[in-house]
């Protein structure tokens, strides 16, 4: 088999480590080898007491365009439909027990995001503590347009940020907005220019770094505790509702088009 590249790569400078989506060529959209990657370096950032705030951050010029619809690098199958589902619902709660290292690492985790941030990418971005986009900045969720559901949990992390309405808006039409209506809306916490991303979000980072950590990271699992109450359990349901759409007929008519760039035709199986 032939080594692949690395999707995500972790930088550590100081006080501040920076996870890295450095797949630009294909606008670093997601598969499984990016979630393994994410989450080793997020294992590796737990107990590392030299790092007080973790950036999230992508080469290029998208944060991540989603899934990457024509090269997922697992193949999910079973001897029966319902093998098949139940395959993927485990791999689900595994993804969502392995992103839990990201969302409750004891550091701050900031995210920079630019160009496209959308469906895997914006799920990816809303398990940040603190959110800054570049003006190019785009977000929506487009799975329903390809006859996929959501399946990490960034519905449930939007509806606590921007409440259940404008999340079923963006989840329902896979509807993109812009940096502006993201920061109006609360997606997003500021909105730079695009050269000054970077630098801004490292800023930042060092502002909360200067801070005592004991103090910051308490503060961290109280603010969480408090948003994500009930999170795991409506996360196990989400893998479970997801599993199904995965053997549909719709999600293979929905990812033939997305390659191939057309509009697909759904018929509801």
């Amino acid at each position: 088999m032939t080594e692949q590249a690395p999707r995500v790569r972790l930088e550590k400078h100081g006080p501040i480590a920076t996870i890295v989506l450095s797949h630009p060529r294909k606008l670093n959209a997601w598969n499984w080898q990016s979630a393994r990657e994410l989450s080793a370096h997020a294992d590796d950032l737990r107990f590392d007491e030299g790092t007080r705030v973790v950036i999230v951050r992508a080469e290029g010029r998208s944060f991540c365009a989603g899934a990457d619809v024509a090269g997922q690098d697992d193949d999910f199958t079973g001897r029966s439909p319902a093998e098949t589902v139940r395959n993927f619902y485990e791999r689900f709660r595994w993804v969502n027990e392995r992103f839990n290292v990201l969302t409750n690492l004891p550091q701050p985790v900031l995210m920079a995001v630019q160009g496209h941030c959308l469906g895997a990418g914006l799920e990816l971005a809303m398990m940040g503590d603190i959110r800054v986009a570049a003006e190019d900045a785009s977000f929506g969720l487009p799975e329903a347009r390809i006859g996929g559901p959501l399946d990490t949990g960034g519905d449930m992390r939007l509806v606590s940020e921007i409440g259940p309405g404008w999340t079923r808006l963006l989840a329902f039409t896979g509807r993109r907005i812009d940096a502006a209506t993201a920061l109006r809306l609360g997606i997003v916490q500021e909105v730079v220019a695009r050269d000054d991303l970077e630098t801004h979000v490292r800023a930042l980072a060092q502002q909360i770094a200067d801070n005592a950590p004991l103090a910051v990271q308490a503060m961290k699992r109280t603010i969480n505790f408090w948003a994500e109450r009930g999170m795991s359990e409506a996360i196990r349901f989400q893998a479970a509702s997801s599993a199904p759409c995965f053997v549909s007929d719709d999600m293979v008519v929905g990812y033939e088009a997305a390659s191939a760039k057309v509009k697909p035709e759904f018929l509801g199986k």
